[in-house]
């Protein structure tokens, strides 16, 4: 056997290394075996070459099985060269490690073969059973034992379209959400795009009696003129991010400047210098530090029309009166309601509401970061309470490290029952004297003036129906967002874990937020479903319209078309059709007659709209709606007729 070009060099007699240095080779990598065991094969040289590791350009890893267990034999090209046997040569240490490498690859040549084996065997069950699913299709084209070559590229071509397709559908449609999965797909509507965030139905049982002027709530906001929207803003319902909203995320003509830094904005109305928002993020705290319905009804008109702040000014010509007003309304509040929108009657006071329990946890939680809200003021009647009347729960700057039961112990808490006491008329119990009346009787009064005020509103939303809470208000302000609102349901209330005793305990100590926040909500989601379906009627009836209009344009399309035809072969016409004149001037007399139909029957429907929004339902709205159909059946008759 003929040696290659590197191997020469070996059989010269080889240099005395020095002493301690390792033999080195100056072979190519890839004769690098051939020049160890021409190495190993050299008394002196063979030691060191085993102590110096593999020779280069050969891994540690390689198959070393027959260098290690048997003795290498001079070969006949190598002129009878003396071989002695690497294994011998090495340490105890290192002939361990060599036996364990020699053991794992083993194992794991074992591994692969079996999975060889088994996935061989795999497809070969899989191949016998296709085979039999596909002779059972296709019949005589394939058979369970032997299939032909066309069949075997048929079989596999079915079985990549079936797995591209269960491929294709998982990236489409992932998870459980895909309506093709679902076996009422085809029976069932689209999802409801408001459920998600609550997981609620939007049809409910309701448990209050609610009259059409309650649940429709349409204000003609006229950015423009002298309309002011109103935000009462309770602590920790969520009324920081609804005041942003109100700033940065509805759609104007003239959008709020935003400063970088800055938390206030300026919303001024369209050519004017005056505000159309009263809130923390337009006016400031103007009434004091959250402001509560007592405070704004008597504030806002006074700095709206002071001299302190002029820009706030509306102007004073052509005033209009609020829709959140009630003049069937009997009560106390709803008188103190009517006389307030009488001295600003276009002021809409809007709030956000909550859960009583997480908003309880929220503010304690609050309290104990460092809130104290001593900037409130807190006046009624024209002055603030008294220390007497509203006596403080702590003793030092604030109330900082509070624990929850000493949070709860205190009686002078203002956290209880902290939504009712903002949203009613305190003037009605005497303020922050609890001597006036009984505690019974006030707590029924101011209940009683909270639920009226929070009816009467212009809009009210809630805190865990965020994208309901939207929808309500584009609807009632005719104002849209830019960007839909979030729910967020991971809050600091939800992080704290209470046993079922503290939970009772918070719904008692604010036992009158609970029943506000239950009627409230029934309130809220009727609102909510009464103006989706009003949108679907609204829907129903233009696309009934536009049948009827699209209707009307392709027959007024086959007169003039049969018009045309007719008037170019007068010769042949008339020969064939003596009553020719006839039919011409009844199909000229007929198409302005349905044009003007359908003109009179568009301007009805529309007029009939804008008395909708304007008026409230009557029994004579449905003889509109008659008068309104009858232009389409006139039309419709004429053509029959013509006919």
């Amino acid at each position: 056997m003929a040696l290659p070009a590197c191997a020469a060099p070996a059989l010269r007699p080889p240099l005395q290394p020095e002493r301690g240095a390792p033999a080195r080779t100056t072979c190519p990598r890839r004769h690098s075996r051939v020049e160890a065991e021409l190495a190993a094969s050299r008394p002196g040289s063979v030691a060191a070459s085993v102590r110096a590791g593999p020779p280069r350009g050969v891994s540690r890893g390689f198959n070393s099985q027959q260098l290690l267990d048997e003795p290498l034999k001079a070969s006949s090209s190598l002129a009878g060269a003396v071989r002695a046997p690497l294994f011998a040569l090495l340490p105890r240490g290192r002939r361990r490690r060599m036996r364990d490498l020699r053991r794992r690859w083993d194992l794991g040549s074992l591994c692969r073969a079996l999975l060889t084996r088994g996935l061989a065997a795999l497809g070969h069950s899989l191949k016998h059973v296709l085979g039999a699913i596909f002779s059972k299709i296709f019949g005589p084209l394939a058979s369970v034992g032997n299939m032909d070559e066309k069949s075997n590229k048929l079989l596999l071509a079915l079985v990549m379209l079936f797995l591209f397709a269960v491929i294709v559908l998982q990236y489409v449609c992932p998870g459980t959400e895909c309506q093709l999965l679902r076996l009422q797909a085809f029976s069932s509507p689209m999802p409801d795009p408001y459920r998600s965030e609550d997981e609620s139905s939007a049809r409910f049982l309701p448990h209050y009696n609610f009259s059409r002027s309650d649940l429709l709530r349409k204000v003609d906001f006229d950015i423009k003129g002298d309309d002011l929207i109103v935000f009462l803003h309770i602590q920790k319902t969520g009324g920081t991010t609804f005041g942003r909203h109100l700033v940065r995320n509805i759609q104007l003509e003239q959008p709020c400047e935003c400063r970088v830094g800055q938390k206030k904005c300026t919303c001024h109305r369209p050519g004017k210098r005056e505000t159309w928002l009263f809130s923390r993020f337009s006016t400031g705290w103007s009434c004091g530090l959250h402001a509560d319905w007592t405070e704004l009804t008597s504030c806002v008109p006074a700095v709206v029309d002071g001299k302190r702040d002029a820009r706030l000014r509306p102007s004073s010509k052509d005033r209009r009166g609020s829709p959140n007003t009630n003049p069937d309304a009997n009560s106390p509040s709803s008188k103190k309601a009517r006389n307030t929108s009488t001295s600003g009657k276009n002021f809409h006071y809007i709030t956000i509401l909550r859960d009583p329990v997480s908003r309880y946890l929220s503010e304690w939680r609050h309290v104990q970061r460092g809130a104290t809200w001593k900037a409130s003021l807190h006046v009624c009647d024209g002055r603030p309470p008294t220390s007497e009347e509203l006596p403080s729960c702590y003793t030092g700057d604030d109330w900082s490290g509070c624990p929850l039961k000493e949070f709860m112990d205190c009686p002078y808490n203002l956290a209880n029952n902290r939504q009712v006491r903002m949203l009613s008329d305190l003037t009605l119990v005497g303020c922050y004297n609890l001597s006036v009346m009984p505690e019974k009787q006030r707590n029924k009064v101011l209940l009683e003036s909270a639920k009226s005020n929070l009816k009467h509103m212009a809009f009210f939303g809630l805190t865990e129906y965020q994208r309901k809470t939207q929808y309500l208000f584009e609807k009632t302000f005719n104002m849209n967002f830019i960007s839909p609102f979030t729910q967020y349901n991971t809050t600091r209330a939800s992080s704290v874990e209470i046993n079922e005793e503290i939970q009772k305990r918070i719904e008692g100590l604010n036992f009158l937020d609970m029943e506000l926040y239950s009627y409230a909500k029934d309130l809220f989601l009727q609102r909510y479903q009464f103006m989706r379906q009003k949108d679907h009627q609204e829907a129903r009836r233009k696309r009934q319209e536009q049948r009827k209009f699209l209707k009307g344009r392709i027959l007024q399309t086959h007169f003039q078309n049969q018009f045309q035809g007719q008037s170019q072969n007068p010769s042949q016409n008339q020969s064939q059709n003596p009553n020719l004149n006839a039919n011409q001037n009844v199909t000229q007399n007929l198409i302005p007659n349905l044009i003007q139909n359908l003109t009179q029957s568009s301007s009805q429907n529309l007029s009939q709209k804008e008395n909708q929004g304007s008026q409230k339902q009557n029994p004579g709205q449905e003889q509109s709606d008659s008068n309104t159909s009858n232009g389409t059946n006139d039309y419709i008759g004429s053509v029959e007729k013509w006919r």
